[in-house]
């Protein structure tokens, strides 16, 4: 759970550090940025659903790693990785 969260504020964060880029110049920054944000609230809510479904909550962690991944390029790799440990570590917990 505490993986999970601090992957999400990090990813939070780092979306957010991306659509600041868009006043550089950086064409796709705000798109990638919300893609970032809207994965680490996804995140962000798996990590709050672990005491209920833990399976239900791995598999959140997991696919907001993706969608981080996919949406910050290599800006968000620190949240990626805490997010993909919590959901491996949600998902094999017995």
């Amino acid at each position: 759970m505490v993986m999970g969260l601090i992957g999400s504020v990090i990813g939070i964060f780092s979306g957010s550090f991306l659509i600041f880029l868009e006043h550089v110049g950086q064409a796709h920054a705000p798109f990638l940025g919300i893609i970032a944000i809207i994965a680490s609230v996804l995140g962000l809510a798996s990590s709050f659903y672990v005491k209920k479904n833990v399976e239900l909550a791995g598999v959140g962690f997991i696919i907001a790693t993706m969608f981080v991944i996919i949406g910050s390029d290599y800006i968000n790799a620190v949240s990626a990785i805490f997010l993909m440990i919590a959901g491996a570590s949600a998902l094999f917990r017995k």
